[in-house]
């Protein structure tokens, strides 16, 4: 299983328009994120999780002809508006929960009517739970996490974890975490925020799940520079970065 970080910046991206500091400056391409999402590849198999409005870019860039599903964390903007962008891809089966696939419905009408408009997504939205799930044989375990007040999933798939948005996550959901080898989790910027973790309480998550080797990602560019803050982190922890690839995870 091999892991892809197509964007690992906040909803914004970095840059972000019309500013000049530092990172948004910056010629390292380390600095430049698009919207958070992570492709997994089993073979000729292809999982996406979340589909953002950088989701054409990302395809293009990575040079990905080819999306089987689709999870989806939660509802936000950031994560969902580049589901009709899959419309080229064929039929893709999305899976998320049901107050997800509610908004889904309401946004994209078209995409759900009996007699459908000539080329629109052919999206089956799949309905899922608090409880484990295969797609293809792959054993997937969707966690809940806090998003500030909003309940949003992240998911275990083997020993790997992608949460984001977190803010908070109960002590029942750390133990559905344990003995992974590889973990995503967001962390935003230094200073804390209202709905996601600051890179203090990010490192704070990362110790108690204990995983091997832990990534962050949905991060702002009030982070400061990719190389700076990266340098400060303790041994297996590091800053994603979007093109990065992470070969024969939980093999």
């Amino acid at each position: 299983m091999n892991l892809l970080f197509l964007g690992t910046g906040t909803s914004t991206g970095v840059p972000q328009i019309g500013c000049t500091c530092k990172v948004c400056v910056s010629d390292n391409e380390k600095d430049k994120r698009l919207r958070a999402s992570v492709l997994i590849s089993v073979g000729e198999y292809n999982i996406l999780i979340d589909c953002g409005p950088d989701f054409r870019q990302q395809m293009i860039q990575n040079n990905v002809a080819r999306i089987s599903a689709v999870l989806l964390t939660h509802e936000h903007y950031d994560h969902v508006s580049g589901l009709d962008d899959l419309r080229p891809l064929g039929h893709v089966d999305v899976y998320a929960e049901k107050k997800v696939i509610g908004v889904i419905e309401r946004n994209m009408p078209y995409c759900f009517e009996q007699k459908k408009y000539p080329g629109v997504p052919s999206i089956h939205l799949n309905r899922i739970e608090e409880k484990e799930f295969s797609i293809n044989d792959l054993k997937i375990q969707p966690i809940r996490i806090m998003h500030a007040k909003l309940p949003i999933l992240g998911f275990r798939i083997n020993n790997f974890a992608y949460l984001t948005d977190v803010k908070s996550i109960e002590d029942s959901s750390i133990e559905q975490l344990k003995n992974l080898d590889v973990l995503v989790l967001n962390a935003l910027r230094i200073n804390r925020h209202i709905s996601h973790l600051s890179l203090e309480e990010a490192l704070d998550i990362a110790r108690k799940i204990g995983a091997k080797e832990t990534y962050f990602t949905h991060i702002s560019h009030d982070m400061g520079l990719h190389n700076d803050v990266n340098s400060t982190l303790p041994a297996h922890v590091q800053i994603a970065y979007d093109g990065l690839l992470i070969e024969h995870v939980s093999q």
